[in-house]
């Protein structure tokens, strides 16, 4: 497997997880509330601080575990990964599109910060699943 895979799985196990963690912190600290109660903000700041300092040492581990060779990219990693990030960075001017019509009705904040949020897990998940998909299946530039 290389080395840009690996780190794409990482992205994708370190983003579901990081979300769910702040899915079920928040669905069960409202205690019968509205969930637009809920308290939100040490959850989410707490799971983006996890999944980024996860996210840091699964990818020294790799690193350090894998062999020096792997480490070098050629073309098709280049390709497959501009790919990758461009699918991800759809999702998240969706989110951020959302975000701001939200914004616009007068939205409470969480549901606001909740679509951003949303919208850059997807923007790791859907970009990272390209990736992988394009090591796994092949990748046809246009």
């Amino acid at each position: 497997m290389a080395v840009e895979e690996k780190r794409a799985w990482i992205m994708m196990v370190v983003a579901v997880a990081a979300y769910g963690g702040y899915l079920a912190a928040v669905l069960g600290g409202t205690g019968g509330a509205p969930l637009a109660e809920a308290p939100y903000v040490t959850a989410l700041v707490g799971s983006v601080v996890a999944a980024i300092v996860a996210s840091i040492v699964l990818n020294i581990l790799v690193a350090v575990l894998g062999p020096k060779e792997a480490h070098t990219k050629d073309q098709r990693d280049r390709e497959i990964h501009r790919s990758g990030e461009y699918i991800g960075q759809s999702f998240l001017v969706i989110g951020s599109v959302t975000a701001l019509l939200l914004a616009m009705a007068d939205a409470d904040q969480f549901w606001i910060a909740n679509a951003i949020y949303l919208g850059f897990t997807l923007s790791a998940v859907l970009g990272s699943a390209a990736k992988i998909g394009a090591y796994r299946v092949g990748f046809h530039p246009w």
